[in-house]
């Protein structure tokens, strides 16, 4: 099974108005593959997400995943979506983690883990809060079940959003900036999380800021800049050694970031 693409985007295009936000970007990501994307403000790495999750529709290109074929581009390379079934199958195969958490704030820990699982895939409620404490045990978050979001730290709710994905056994985990509204500290427990996961070989694409994280947990890094791809390769390589000079560049202001 290893190798099996988990969803391929090719020739992806995206603007809004007449800002080109996407230009020409193709993407397999396979079973078990830890891909980080990296890059600066505004070179496209969200977008390119939101595309992914169906948040926003291509302009252009293909995307599938497995053999559920979202998006296919017809004779002039535009985006046709399938339908509604087609679009209902793709949801089931990915959980996607926001920057923010977006809980339900008046839902407690549990529900939100196991909401979707009740009320979208129709589980037993037994069978359903069975698992969601499971996924709470493993987040380190077993004696918070009955507590609402805004009781908890930001880690925490982050730690409790991670496991909401988890919940419906996703072929893919999407991560978007998954620390950038946590200090430090939250930062390193959220972080952990992700190594672990990893560790498990969940298939995981994460958009981050966080170099040393991508280097030392992803298999491969994408660094994005002006909507395309300027280089992509094993994680050591792309952020130790990197080819391009927008690269050289982009890598070279977080060092010195680091060494401040």
């Amino acid at each position: 099974m290893e190798n099996m693409p988990v969803v391929n985007l090719s020739h992806a295009r995206k603007a809004f108005g007449s800002n080109e936000v996407l230009k020409d970007i193709s993407l397999t990501v396979n079973q078990g593959d830890v891909l980080s994307i990296i890059g600066p403000s505004g070179g496209g790495k969200s977008t390119l997400l939101r595309c992914m999750t169906l948040l926003e529709t291509l302009d252009a290109g293909s995307l599938a995943y497995g053999d559920v074929k979202v998006a296919e581009a017809d004779s002039t390379g535009k985006a046709v979506y399938g339908g509604k079934d087609v679009l209902a199958r793709a949801k089931k195969r990915y959980g996607l983690v926001f920057q923010n958490f977006n809980l339900f704030p008046h839902f407690t820990v549990l529900q939100n883990v196991t909401d979707a699982l009740i009320s979208v895939q129709k589980r037993p409620k037994e069978e359903a809060l069975a698992h969601g404490r499971e996924l709470l045990a493993k987040m380190g978050l077993a004696d918070k079940e009955d507590m609402v979001p805004c009781e908890l730290s930001g880690g925490q709710q982050q730690r409790v959003a991670i496991a909401r994905a988890l919940a419906l056994d996703p072929d893919v985990l999407f991560f978007d900036e998954p620390t950038s509204a946590l200090d430090p500290e939250l930062t390193q427990e959220v972080l952990r999380v992700i190594r672990e996961l990893a560790d498990e070989h969940m298939t995981m694409v994460i958009v981050t800021h966080e170099m040393a994280f991508a280097r030392d947990v992803a298999d491969r890094v994408a660094f994005m800049d002006g909507g395309v791809i300027v280089e992509e390769g094993p994680a050591q390589q792309v952020i130790n050694n990197p080819q391009h000079n927008r690269t050289k560049a982009f890598l070279a202001r977080f060092q010195e970031g680091a060494a401040d």
